[in-house]
């Protein structure tokens, strides 16, 4: 099934992949960067470089990010 994703600033990105981080408790200190990446056959072009995280929050902050990959793609420069 193919849904449209909803076009985002990398800012607007950031500030979604901190505040979902915020959320969960074992994610609270991880330490990330969003970077704009060539777009792929799969439409991505935008990552998140997790920098620090505890082990016991990594499967968490690994789906956090994949789920927002999944519903935001980086909007077209003007």
């Amino acid at each position: 099934m193919l849904v449209e994703k909803t076009p985002a600033t990398l800012c607007e990105i950031r500030t979604r992949v901190y505040h979902a981080l915020q959320r969960h408790p074992l994610c609270r200190h991880v330490k990330f960067d969003v970077m704009q990446t060539p777009r792929s056959r799969r439409g991505v072009n935008w990552t998140v470089n997790i920098r620090a995280v505890e082990p016991r929050a990594l499967w968490e902050a690994s789906e956090i990010v994949a789920d927002i990959q999944d519903a935001y793609e980086l909007a077209a420069a003007v």
